[in-house]
Formats: structure tokens, sequence, C-alpha cells
């Protein structure tokens, strides 16, 4: 997906300090309880200590800056995912409990900012497609390695794995959104054990059915 951040006019030195100053200042006002579509630009400038005319020097909008916040979110949570290899070993259970504390970890610390992605994805197009772009790559990267899970035996051929990445990837990120908002962090570690036996034993070591067939596995 291109990005929807205008292009610098300046150089990259005086780029990186405009947008440093802009996102921190953005993320400042989102800790302190700020909802982000009352928060004007003329805060945000006035929060970064930087003129109005560098703000549009590098940004269409502030929903431009909220997407430049979260962008270093989404790469330190894709890099996470791409590491998983179900391969790895028999204790898929507790490294898919380690992951989740880790992305727990994340949701947590910066909850206030995608919070915000959130709510300007249900109504903003554009950041929309920005937000599910990642859960789309996540799903196809699970749907790819269930596939080969199944065709290596390790799990059920009864299993559907576009069903299954579905589910797991789209449902889990939801249950972790919920899981911030009701829960003050005492049931961390519970919620990612939960969530690393439901994905492990639920579709990459699902038992097959006493009836079930040895069918082909689903392509």
């Amino acid at each position: 997906m291109a990005s929807i951040t205008r292009p610098s006019r300046t150089g990259a030195a005086g780029r990186s300090t405009a947008v440093e100053q802009l996102t921190r200042a953005l993320e400042r006002l989102l800790r302190s309880g700020r909802v982000f579509t009352e928060i004007s630009v003329r805060e945000i400038i006035e929060e970064a200590g930087v003129a109005r005319a560098t703000f549009y020097n590098y940004f269409g909008d502030k929903a431009d800056l909220l997407v430049a916040l979260t962008d270093g979110l989404r790469e330190r949570l894709l890099g996470l995912a791409r590491d998983w290899d179900p391969a790895a070993g028999e204790d898929g259970a507790e490294r898919f409990t380690r992951f989740f504390r880790q992305v727990i970890a994340i949701h947590r610390d910066h909850g206030a900012v995608l919070a915000a992605l959130r709510e300007l994805a249900a109504y903003d197009a554009t950041v929309g497609d920005f937000y599910t772009a990642d859960l789309e790559e996540f799903e196809q990267a699970v749907h790819t390695t269930l596939v080969e899970q199944q065709r290596g035996r390790a799990t059920t051929p009864g299993l559907d794995p576009g069903a299954a990445s579905r589910v797991i990837v789209w449902g889990g990120a939801q249950a972790i959104a919920h899981h911030i908002r009701v829960d003050d962090g005492s049931g961390d570690a519970a919620f990612a054990h939960e969530l690393g036996q439901i994905w492990w034993y639920g579709a990459y070591r699902r038992p097959p059915l006493p009836t079930q067939k040895d069918d082909i596995p689903h392509e």
C-alpha cells in the first residue's frame, strides 16, 4: 500500500526532526486521555512547538500524522508475526504464549494510539486500508503455514486453513483490543496463555475426529 503522507520538501534531517516532534506531540495528547477526533491540528503544533507551515509541509491532515505515528508499531508487530515458525518445535503453545505476551505488551503500552487508529479506520477508508493491510498479510502467512502443516500431517486434514486463519487472526485482534480495554494488566499472562493454547491446539495441532477420513488437505 502506498504511503498517504506527503513527500518531504526539505532535507532528510529536517524531516526526521519535524516528524518526530509532531508524532511525539500527538502521542502525548492521546496518552493524556484525549479523543483523536477532538484533537485539532492547532493543538498538535502547539504541543510540538513547530509552525503550522511545518505540519503541512509533511502531512495533509492529522490522519496522515496518526498513520506516521503507528507505522513503527505495525512494523514491530509484523516482525513478531513473521518470525513465527510452527516447525521450530513441539512447544508451540508455549511459544505462541510468549509471542502473545509481547503483542499484548505493545498494545498496552501504545493502547491510546492504536485505539485512535481503530477509531479513525472505522470511517476513513484510506486509514482503514492501512489498518487492515497488516491483518490481511498476517492472515495470509497463517494460511500458508496451516496448509504446510496439513501437508506434513502435523494437523488434521479436516481443518479448513482459509476459515481457520481468518478466525484466529481477525478474532484474535478483536479479542486483544477488548482485553486491553477491560483488563488492568493483571490478566495479561492468563490471556496470552489461552490465546497460545487456542491457536496451537485449535489449528496447528488439532486432533482429527475419530471418524474423520484422511482426506487431501485443503489448498
